[in-house]
C-alpha cells in the first residue's frame, strides 16, 4: 500500500493549490498596503522608532 504524502502527491498539490494559496496572498498584501488611510498609518508607524521616551 502507498502511503498518501508521496512526492508525486505533494508535489501536485503544491503546483495546484499551493500556488493558488500564494497568489491569493500576494494580491490580498498589496490591497493591504495600498488600501486608503494606509499611507497615514504607515507613516506614523514609521515614526514610533524616532520618538523619545
Amino acid at each position: 500500500m502507498e502511503r498518501f504524502f508521496n512526492y508525486d502527491t505533494l508535489r501536485a498539490f503544491a503546483d495546484s493549490w499551493g500556488l493558488l494559496f500564494l497568489m491569493l496572498f500576494f494580491i490580498g498584501v498589496v490591497l493591504f498596503v495600498f488600501r486608503p488611510g494606509g499611507r497615514k498609518a504607515a507613516e506614523r508607524a514609521a515614526q514610533i522608532p524616532l520618538k523619545d521616551d
